[in-house]
């Protein structure tokens, strides 16, 4: 029996749900889809198609959240994410595939505890960190996982739950971020080879997951959609991560 459709099926089934997620909480695509399309499609251009993917996605979305977004914090984000995409683009290019696989997978899982542990740390008490250090630093680790990884997300949702900024303008604001520092990442390391039939999956995918997220979004909380994205990135991150340490 030909198998062929499977890798279509798996580079769709990972665009549409990641590009739900990002439409319901703001954030999730990179998350989600990251640890499945290097699985698929190996660690450079996997990361590679996230992030041309990630850029789509927030550029739909953004156009949706226009009114939320806080351009003050949105350029604290970005300007040290755009210095900081230079080195993590260098170090995409000159990892061997099988240590960058561990390194993508292993990004995800880190950033998911970290999420996790500031979370609870500042489950109670005044917000911390509002200053422009800890938004510079975020945008700069953002920036750095994002050429490198694919996953510029968690980094700015610690620096959101450390401060204690709003659901809404972060959801927004981030958009915004995403779209800058996606743009720069792929500047830095080129479009993705990838043939025609799976740009047109991909697109199309991220269409549906984007049509569905905006329909669910009423329904569906992003704390209910968030956790669910969270459990299965942690999931693909191991994934990613066992599969490199096999040599892929």
């Amino acid at each position: 029996m030909d198998a062929g459709w499977l890798p279509s099926l798996g580079l769709a089934a990972a665009v549409a749900v990641g590009a739900g997620t990002q439409r319901i909480t703001g954030l999730g695509f990179a998350l989600v889809s990251a640890p499945f399309l290097v699985l698929l499609l190996g660690p450079f251009a996997g990361v590679l198609v996230v992030n041309v993917l990630g850029v789509a996605a927030s550029v739909l979305v953004l156009v949706q959240v226009r009114r939320d977004v806080e351009l003050r914090r949105a350029l604290l984000l970005s300007a040290p994410a755009l210095v900081a995409v230079v080195p993590g683009a260098w170090v995409a290019r000159h990892t061997a595939p099988a240590v960058l696989q561990v390194l993508v997978g292993g990004c995800v899982v880190v950033a998911l505890l970290a999420v996790h542990a500031v979370g609870r740390r500042t489950g109670t008490g005044a917000p911390s960190g509002t200053g422009t250090t800890p938004a510079l630093l975020a945008g700069a680790a953002s920036g750095f996982m994002n050429a490198t990884a694919g996953v510029g997300g968690p980094a700015l949702t610690v620096y959101a739950v450390a401060t204690r900024w709003p659901q809404r303008a972060f959801a927004a604001t981030a958009q915004l971020c995403f779209t800058v520092i996606g743009s720069a990442t792929v500047a830095a390391k080129g479009l993705p080879s990838l043939p025609v039939a799976d740009w047109a999956v991909a697109a199309a995918a991220l269409g549906v997951g984007l049509m569905a997220g905006t329909a669910l979004s009423a329904r569906v909380s992003p704390t209910t959609a968030r956790t669910a994205a969270l459990s299965l990135a942690l999931a693909g991150g191991v994934a990613t991560v066992v599969d490199g340490v096999l040599g892929g």
